[in-house]
This record gives structure tokens, C-alpha cells and sequence, in this order.
């Protein structure tokens, strides 16, 4: 009787990235011995396709096809001598351990990050308008907002009007500011001023206002 030898994975190479499979390795790895480099880019590039079919839920990844073919070389162990992918650029071990660049994040946001990324941006406008009653209005508003940022993010102290107008000058580097004898508006969560606004009622006492007026109607019927 015959024996049957069985190999098992234990005794076989190991897999350099399991994602793939060995089939894939082993396929990498005979590209290596093909003498002619054409066959060889040709051969490789095949291999990069079954990489690209085997792995669907990667495809809307940015760069990806660039990805599997570092992967490639990651499991040829970057000898694939006269291989090229499509970028041109030839993956190194290098490439592996390389940290990103550290991005630097603005001391101004971190410093008062409780206001927002948006408050950052409307102050960098405003900063840009011409002086005049447009510009005024935007940088109230802003005042408003950062006041209700401000309430949202610390309900357990309160806030006063000088805090808020001491914030927004450093906020813009002293190019925005609020006159002293000037109150800075509350606002509801639904961003709608509290009290009055320049003689007119709010959006709050208008409604109630119709509904007064709808009932007197409904009576006189």
C-alpha cells in the first residue's frame, strides 16, 4: 500500500500577508524566476488583478490599486527586479516603517476648541470684510454663537459678555471686537435670538402673537 504523504501548513513557508492567501505568494514568488522581464510585468500585474478581485470591499479605497501593489512587493520581499507599477515608483522596505508628516494643529482651536472649527472660520471672514454695519452684524452674531457654544459646553458656570468679548479678540488677533455697552444676544438652541432684536419681535413671540390674533377671529365667528 502506498503512503500518503500529507504537508501540512506548519512545515510550509509563512505567509508573509494571510490576506491573500498562499496561492498568491507562491504565484509572486515563481514570478521571480521568469528570465524575461516583459513576462515578468505581465505575469505580476495579472497577479495584482486576482489581488484586486479577491479583496471587493478595498475598491473604494483611494489609491488603492497603489496599495496592492506595495502589498506585491511587501511578499516578494521587494526583490521583483524590473517590475514597475503604474505610479512609476518602485515600493522600498522603506516605505513600511515611513511615518506620516505631523500635521500641526492650530494653538487657536486647541485653545478654545469649545467654541468650534466653524467659529474659526467666521471670524477669518469677518476679519477679511470691510468696516461698516454688515461686518458689525456678523461679528454680533458670531458673539452670539460663541456664547451659546460656550453655554452648551459648560452648563455648570456661567458666562458673561466679557468673557465672550475677550475671546473673540483673541480669537482674531485683536482685529474683531465688540463695543463695551453693548449686551451680546442669547440664543435659543434653535438659534433663534432671545429678547428683542432691533424693535422686532422674535420668531417666538411672532407665533404667539398669530395665535392671539387667530383666536380673537375664531370668537368673532
Amino acid at each position: 500500500m502506498r503512503k500518503i504523504e500529507i504537508e501540512y501548513n506548519t512545515s510550509r513557508d509563512e505567509l508573509i500577508m494571510p490576506e491573500y492567501g498562499r496561492h498568491v505568494q507562491e504565484m509572486i514568488q515563481y514570478a521571480k524566476s521568469i528570465p524575461d522581464l516583459k513576462m515578468r510585468q505581465a505575469y505580476v500585474e495579472k497577479i495584482v488583478d486576482l489581488m484586486y478581485i479577491m479583496n471587493p470591499q478595498g475598491k473604494n479605497v483611494e489609491d488603492y490599486r497603489e496599495r496592492l501593489w506595495k502589498h506585491a512587493f511587501q511578499i516578494a520581499g521587494y526583490d521583483l527586479n524590473g517590475v514597475v507599477p503604474p505610479s512609476g515608483v518602485i515600493p522600498t522596505p522603506e516605505d513600511k516603517t515611513k511615518k506620516p508628516e505631523k500635521i500641526e494643529y492650530p494653538e487657536s482651536e486647541a485653545r478654545f476648541r469649545h467654541y468650534g472649527h466653524y467659529v474659526q472660520l467666521l471670524i477669518k471672514k469677518a476679519k477679511d470684510m470691510e468696516d461698516g454695519p454688515i461686518k458689525q452684524g456678523l461679528v454680533a452674531s458670531i458673539s452670539s454663537y460663541m456664547k451659546l457654544a460656550y453655554r452648551t459646553w459648560n452648563r455648570d458656570h456661567y458666562v458673561s459678555d466679557e468673557v465672550i468679548k475677550a475671546d473673540l479678540v483673541a480669537l482674531s488677533d485683536g482685529k474683531l471686537s465688540m463695543p463695551s455697552d453693548q449686551p451680546i444676544e442669547n440664543l435659543d438652541p434653535a438659534g433663534t435670538a432671545q429678547g428683542k432684536r432691533n424693535g422686532q419681535p422674535t420668531q417666538q413671540q411672532s407665533s404667539k402673537q398669530s395665535s392671539k390674533k387667530k383666536k380673537k377671529t375664531w370668537k368673532r365667528k
